[in-house]
């Protein structure tokens, strides 16, 4: 400890900046000089979700530290309290107005309370350094008409509740310059929410299983990345328009018609989507469709799952999740409208669960993707069913320029890997340079397919 107590108060401060408050605030036993050194942080972090602390402890603490707090900046200020705290609102007013004065940067709340009350006083409204404001569970009011947040460039929002459905893009409205914007909408909210930002550059939006949800309508000319995960189970409208500098999205919908969203998305350099293709086959009475996989395609359809007249010029890079059913009739329409696709990853997202259809429309004609640009095929879960073989196949045998096409062997249909590796390194290859890599499921072992396959076939001629 001596040797460290040696060291210049600067450097002290910038160790302790490294530990969370409450380690930090512990060495004011040390020595005299230890005690003050923490008040002089620029980022302070106060957590009482799980009610660690004796009652009113924690408020007191603030209550008494923070007026005193001697960073000029405060740099981040974290109030974490759960719906068992006794921090009242006017609490969290009062804290948050002590940070507008020392122009806090980056303010995280989260603030479960049964009374809808406003958390923020007017100063918070109108405050110029504010940059990064995440809220959680709070109740967002009616935003003042001279409000004006210059700095803020990234807003997430999670479960916070709005008076009305204008509060949203009454608060979007009053940041100029906001670049990122995260929503997780739940029960809480209803009806219909607007986002409308010239300046947006990314947003990630999250709609749960359970909100009564008219629509929303989004805006963004700037926009450069979507993370559009809607799994609202009741019908609703989504307009989404001005997007011409997208380069990514991440599509994930349970019950939405994919062709509403699908056309937004045409610039994008990579794509992740997960959709079912036709939003009545998640609703129809299986008891009067056949069991058989072949006759639900038939339902589907062969070319038209989102539309006609979609190009995909720009992709580069497809993610298909294949937990839906219906999921890979998705494949072959992609595959013919992105002539320059290079890599191609299907798989199953994390946290989603396969169902046993598996629908694969064989495209009329080889996709130009396959004859002059797909380099990368990754197949993640690869059940090795019929259906999937025939895919797989299929691209195998058309991918003139595939250099590499890796498989994760699942053994949950009771196909053995040994049974996968053969069936797909018999199968003619157009790639002659093509490597067909296995991995399994059980140890993530790597090996290459045809000397695994080819061991096999020497013992069996011994």
């Amino acid at each position: 400890m001596d040797r460290i107590s040696g060291l210049p108060d600067e450097l002290l401060e910038k160790i302790l900046s490294f530990v969370p408050t409450q380690v930090a605030v512990s060495t004011s036993i040390l020595s005299k000089r230890w005690k003050f050194l923490w008040m002089s942080l620029p980022k302070l972090e106060y957590d009482d979700t799980c009610n660690r602390y004796p009652e009113s402890a924690l408020e007191e603490f603030i209550d008494k530290n923070l007026p005193l707090h001697r960073a000029p900046v405060i740099e981040s200020l974290s109030l974490h309290f759960g719906g068992d705290s006794n921090v009242e609102p006017e609490d969290i007013k009062r804290w948050v107005e002590i940070a507008v004065s020392r122009n806090v940067r980056e303010l995280d709340i989260s603030y479960s309370h049964s009374e809808k009350e406003i958390i923020f006083p007017s100063s918070f409204y109108t405050c110029k350094s504010l940059v990064v404001l995440k809220l959680r569970y709070v109740t967002l009011m009616d935003v003042p008409s001279t409000a004006c947040l210059p700095s803020l460039k990234t807003l997430k929002l999670e479960s916070v509740t709005h008076p009305n459905q204008e509060s949203l893009q009454q608060l979007l409205s009053v940041c100029p310059v906001l670049e990122e914007l995260s929503m997780h909408f739940d029960g809480d909210h209803d009806g219909v929410f607007t986002v409308i930002v010239p300046s947006l550059q990314r947003l990630s939006l999250y709609i749960a299983h359970d909100l009564f949800l008219e629509g929303y309508e989004i805006e963004t000319p700037s926009l450069k990345y979507l993370k559009l995960d809607d799994q609202n189970i009741m019908e609703h409208e989504s307009d989404i328009t001005n997007m011409p500098k997208l380069n990514e999205a991440y599509v994930d919908l349970v019950s939405h018609d994919l062709k509403s969203v699908i056309g937004t998305v045409t610039s994008v350099k990579r794509l992740t989507i997960c959709s079912p293709v036709i939003f009545f086959l998640h609703f129809i009475n299986l008891e009067f469709v056949e069991s058989s996989v072949n006759n639900v395609c038939s339902i589907v359809g062969q070319d038209n799952a989102y539309g006609d007249d979609l190009v995909f010029n720009q992709l580069q890079h497809l993610t298909l999740c294949v937990c839906k059913n219906d999921s890979l009739n998705v494949l072959g329409q992609l595959l013919k409208d992105s002539p320059n696709l290079q890599v191609l990853d299907i798989c199953v997202i994390e946290g989603h669960w396969t169902d046993e259809m598996v629908c694969w429309n064989q495209p009329s004609s080889v996709p130009q993707c396959l004859l002059s640009s797909l380099q990368i095929l990754s197949w993640s879960r690869y059940f090795g069913r019929p259906q999937e073989r025939e895919i797989a196949i299929y691209i195998l045998k058309n991918a003139c320029c595939l250099k590499k096409a890796t498989f994760l062997a699942d053994t949950e249909y009771h196909v053995s890997n040994l049974e996968m590796i053969k069936e797909l390194t018999l199968s003619s290859r157009a790639s002659s340079t093509c490597e067909l890599v296995f991995v399994e499921d059980d140890d993530d072992r790597e090996f290459e397919a045809e000397s695994e396959a080819e061991s096999e076939a020497e013992s069996e001629s011994e």
